[in-house]
């Protein structure tokens, strides 16, 4: 008896310990997550019926540029919440392509450039990037800035946002092919830098236009205001999903996921190895409160606001979910003191309700 009494003991002993090693080391790499939903949040509607939004930037009078999947650029008056088409473009809008990343040029008082990302049809799917004029709230003389990425009807990355260095920044994915992420000579799986009309920067790591590789399908792009670090979410093949610190030179590993180790690759700051949540679009938190310089990304899969609290560049205390009613959320962007949100349940992976989709302004209660 003594002796099925002490199996009984470390049965026990075991069945406790080994949750909480496991739960250790996923905490080494995911951070401590606490769910704190929307009780503490101020939220306000500031557009409705969306089609599938998918990229946000500021105008310098206050008004906000967004894109839809489908091919429409359009102008928020955030005071009126009155939406004006800036123009259509013709995009091959199937499964995650299409119109996708806005950025409005730093110079844009002075020259009227916005900037776009779009898939487009020619012998096969591709990608590029383009700069309109926009003028009397009109889209005009596209200029091409970079063409021939390779393109698919998933996989296409596709945010595109200026760094605190007056670069553009770009997300490319790997268009379903998984080696050309580490071919460096391709614009597949990649984080691409260039300058603003389309020449290659002389300080970039491989003499082209290539800032870092090794990634599947890059979603968000964001600096922390102080230190102008660059930190990225990435989608991951059924769960996997990373957050990276990036640096320019950089191999992120792709086809190797992040659960994984080997030499010469890059770990994420966060894999999320127990769940799939499809991190999107990326902001940091500018304003005065207890968010000041914290990480905000969206999450399509995982339908919730992530919040990202760092102790140092490479050192996180702690991650948190928010915002977990509205279904998928595409982009996240700062704003005077206002985190926006686009909701994306019209992607054709969501379940829309009411007026979806949406532009949420949020910001904390507390």
């Amino acid at each position: 008896m003594s002796g099925i009494r002490i199996f009984t003991w470390l049965a026990i002993v075991f069945a406790v310990l080994i949750p909480l090693f496991l739960f250790y080391n996923l905490s080494e790499k995911r951070g401590l997550i606490r769910n704190t939903g929307e009780s503490d949040l101020e939220i306000e509607t500031m557009a409705k019926n969306l089609n599938v939004p998918w990229s946000m930037d500021f105008l310098p009078d206050g008004r906000m540029i967004f894109t839809e999947r489908s091919g429409k650029i359009r102008v928020l008056d955030l005071n009126t919440k009155e939406i004006k088409d800036a123009g259509e473009i013709t995009v091959a809008q199937i499964s995650e392509s299409g119109l996708l990343g806005i950025a409005v040029d730093p110079d844009f008082t002075e020259n009227g450039y916005v900037y776009v990302y779009y898939t487009y049809e020619d012998g096969g799917m591709k990608n590029k990037v383009s700069k309109f004029l926009l003028r009397d709230d009109q889209i005009t003389d596209e200029s091409v800035i970079i063409d021939n990425i390779p393109g698919a009807e998933v996989h296409d990355g596709g945010r595109i946002k200026f760094g605190p260095d007056g670069k553009l920044y770009i997300t490319t994915g790997d268009a379903t092919n998984p080696s050309l992420s580490q071919d460096q000579n391709s614009l597949a799986g990649k984080i691409l830098r260039l300058n603003k009309d389309g020449s290659i920067p002389e300080d970039n790591p491989f003499n082209n236009t290539v800032y870092s590789y090794g990634h599947r399908n890059p979603q968000g792009l964001a600096w922390h205001p102080v230190t102008n670090n660059l930190y990225e979410t990435e989608h991951g093949p059924s769960m996997n999903d990373e957050m990276n610190f990036i640096e320019a030179g950089k191999n992120y590993g792709w086809p190797i996921t992040c659960s994984e180790e080997a030499e010469g690759i890059e770990q994420p700051l966060l894999c999320f190895v127990d769940e799939t949540i499809a991190p999107s679009g990326a902001a940091f938190f500018e304003g005065e409160n207890e968010w000041k310089n914290s990480l905000f990304f969206t999450s399509l899969r995982g339908t919730h606001l992530h919040r990202v609290i760092f102790t140092g560049s490479k050192n996180i205390d702690r991650d948190e979910k928010l915002l977990p009613s509205y279904g998928r959320l595409r982009d996240v962007i700062y704003h005077d003191g206002y985190l926006y949100i686009a909701t994306n349940n019209k992607d054709g992976r969501g379940f829309p309700v009411g007026d979806d989709d949406k532009i949420l302004r949020i910001k904390s209660a507390s």
